[in-house]
């Protein structure tokens, strides 16, 4: 190893760019034929990666040479700096396509985040519906080495055709001896080491890319990833995570969540009740149902807030199909939670000045909003964080429901082209786990409210709202001490009333405009109402 970083440092770049381009392609053209003399998983594993390598340092030479020269602050920098994103997003597609397994789930996992260009974002969204089912022969197998009996002896029957696959593994519908009907995942069999190789790879392929590029910097996002995979691959863990969850909603109608056969449920194979549903964001199902579609994206913020804001346990990958609509329920429908793989336990001080911040951006609070960025290791990007939150800028003089201004609009334009890639990275980089598995989860429930049809302004009434429930003294008994408990008690009711005052007014607002609205087209009716009758009258008259 030493002597490898030792030659390397000899060459000049671009003599390194095509060495290891060289390299890369003939790992790659060697791998082609090992297939064909060994089925071991070191040949796949070689294969994968070499693959891997190469459309990496393809794309890396693409941006390189492609916008080598030009001046960033150019207009045909930014034209051709799309048009390299979308063909290296074209090629990672085609990568995770092929190498399948972890690769997908990674595809999967950027494609939700908003922190990438929306070249990336975009097409590596495709993959959120192509993964192919294993088969059943090997699910089998599976079962049998974890539950330590055949399938005859567990189950009553156990369909062969899954009726969902992911990256990690499927879930089969069944019944047990005992009559509950179950759905049962089973974990695809080697990922663990299929895991340990790819993520490797991924980081060495995040330090090339960063030795190329040093604005480019992606370790935080393989280190989250790395996270979120390894905690998926326990399905005794993501059991543990679906009982606490279940006992966070206990006393919530609305929520349901699937109960765990622990007598059947290993590290590999998952048993829970079978749930009926569909998928959160089915528009035509719901319509079909006349379930109304506001009120199923107010429960599904209202979940997701409660999560954050008050219980600090967070479900983390509410994709939509994780996220069931049961037509049981008192209300006409219920919303169903799966897949508790990625959860995460929000530190109690970091819950607390979540909480903070949502108060500061209702009532647009700028030193209350830099100095908790300075907490989150942030404060350089202090500004930014409201337009990420709230979609408004930290000094804008509009009403927080009605968005920006086109004058704020203008300036923030102006003020993101002085952004940089660098910027972008030391941003990410800079912040707390907890926030950037908020931050992801977010911008999976803004897009299901989204097509859902729900307003802007439902997402930060109802967030505002919890994060005023979550700063409750109830909910936070900081001290045994009388005289500073009964001081941070009325610091904290000040607080509550306060935010929910503000929220109050603003919802005053709203509203009042809804009002205004339908008066104006009331009026509207009542004159062309009027116009009609008058004519009628007038005609009425000619004739006689």
């Amino acid at each position: 190893m030493q002597m490898s970083k030792q030659i390397v440092s000899k060459f000049p770049a671009r003599a390194t760019a095509a060495f290891c381009l060289i390299t890369a392609g003939g790992l790659s053209y060697q791998a082609n034929f090992l297939p064909y003399f060994s089925d071991s998983s070191v040949s796949q594993g070689f294969f994968r990666s070499s693959r891997a390598i190469r459309t990496i340092v393809v794309t890396v030479a693409d941006y390189k040479y492609s916008l080598h020269g030009l001046s960033k602050d150019c207009d045909e920098y930014r034209h051709l700096l799309s048009e390299v994103h979308l063909r290296s997003a074209k090629r990672l597609l085609k990568l995770c396509e092929i190498n399948k397994g972890f690769y997908v789930k990674a595809g999967q996992f950027v494609s939700s985040l908003r922190q990438v260009p929306k070249e990336y974002s975009l097409t590596l969204s495709l993959l959120q519906d192509q993964v192919v089912p294993c088969d059943f022969k090997v699910i089998k197998e599976v079962i049998i080495s974890n539950l330590g009996q055949d399938l005859s002896d567990v189950f009553t029957w156990l369909e062969e055709q899954p009726i969902a696959a992911a990256s990690i593994g499927q879930v089969h519908h069944a019944m047990l001896k005992n009559h509950q009907e179950v759905a049962i995942k089973v974990q695809y069999p080697g990922l663990e080491k299929k895991m340990k190789l790819d993520t490797r790879i991924m980081y060495f392929l995040s330090e090339f890319v960063a030795w190329f590029f040093p604005e480019y910097r992606f370790r935080w996002l393989i280190s989250e990833f790395t996270e979120a995979v390894s905690l998926e691959l326990d399905f005794v863990q993501e059991a543990r995570n679906s009982e606490t969850i279940a006992r966070n909603f206990k006393n919530n109608k609305f929520v349901r969540v699937p109960h765990i056969f622990w007598d059947f449920t290993t590290k590999q194979v998952l048993t829970m009740q079978f749930c009926r549903g569909h998928k959160v964001d089915d528009v035509e199902f719901l319509n079909g149902k006349k379930i109304n579609l506001e009120k199923v994206a107010k429960l599904l913020l209202e979940v997701f807030a409660e999560m954050i804001f008050i219980h600090g346990f967070l479900h983390g990958d509410p994709h939509p199909g994780n996220i069931l609509v049961s037509t049981e329920g008192q209300g006409g429908f219920s919303l169903v939670l799966l897949d508790f793989g990625i959860c995460k336990k929000l530190d109690e001080v970091f819950r607390l000045e979540y909480c903070q911040l949502w108060k500061a951006l209702i009532l647009s609070d700028s030193k209350k909003i830099h100095h908790l960025a300075e907490r989150f290791g942030v404060g350089k990007y202090y500004r930014y964080l409201p337009i990420i939150f709230s979609g408004r800028t930290i000094d804008s003089k509009s009403v927080l429901e009605k968005g920006m201004l086109v004058e704020e609009q203008k300036k923030l334009k102006q003020d993101l082209k002085g952004l940089t890639i660098e910027d972008i990275s030391s941003f990410m980089e800079s912040l707390p786990s907890d926030l950037l598995i908020i931050l992801r989860t977010d911008e999976l429930l803004r897009s299901a409210i989204s097509k859902l049809g729900a307003s802007k302004w439902l997402r930060l009434q109802t967030y505002g709202k919890y994060a005023s429930f979550g700063l409750s003294p109830k909910l936070n008994p900081r001290s045994d001490l009388k005289v500073v408990a009964l001081y941070t008690r009325l610091v904290g009711n000040i607080e509550y009333i306060h935010l929910r005052l503000a929220i109050g007014v603003m919802n005053i607002v709203v509203w009042m405009e809804k009002l205004k609205r339908y008066l104006i087209k009331f009026r509207i009716k009542m004159s062309a109402a009027g116009k009609g009758m008058l004519t009628a009258f007038f005609n009425c008259n000619l004739k006689v």
